[in-house]
């Protein structure tokens, strides 16, 4: 599935099972909230933090996917095209940062 092809099933599940958009407002608050059960889960994982017991049966792939569900009903809500919007994004990170990492002692 392509980004624009996701940016189309996302919108089309919302206008049918989904009925509607929440506000802009609600689906931020929302994406952090995602965002934050994945952190939650990669300290428990892979950081020094332990599971608890209700913590245990923890997904972090549909986590991510939570979160880049999220992410595309604001691009959709905001008339942002996520293909776009990243290709352009690559282009400025590889001109601004060009030597930027390869210059940098502490990544040797």
């Amino acid at each position: 599935m392509t980004i624009n092809e996701a940016q189309e099933t996302v919108d089309r599940w919302i206008k049918t099972t989904g009925i509607r958009y929440f506000n802009e407002l609600t689906n931020t608050a929302i994406l952090m909230e995602e965002v934050g059960e994945v952190a939650r889960i990669m300290a428990r994982k892979y950081g020094e933090q332990s599971f608890k017991k209700s913590d245990e049966e923890v997904n972090l792939a549909d986590e991510m996917a939570d979160v880049m569900f999220v992410l595309i009903c604001l691009a959709n809500q905001t008339g942002i095209n996520l293909t776009d919007a990243l290709e352009k994004n690559l282009e400025k990170k590889s001109i601004r940062d060009a030597n930027r990492h390869k210059d940098n002692e502490k990544l040797r």
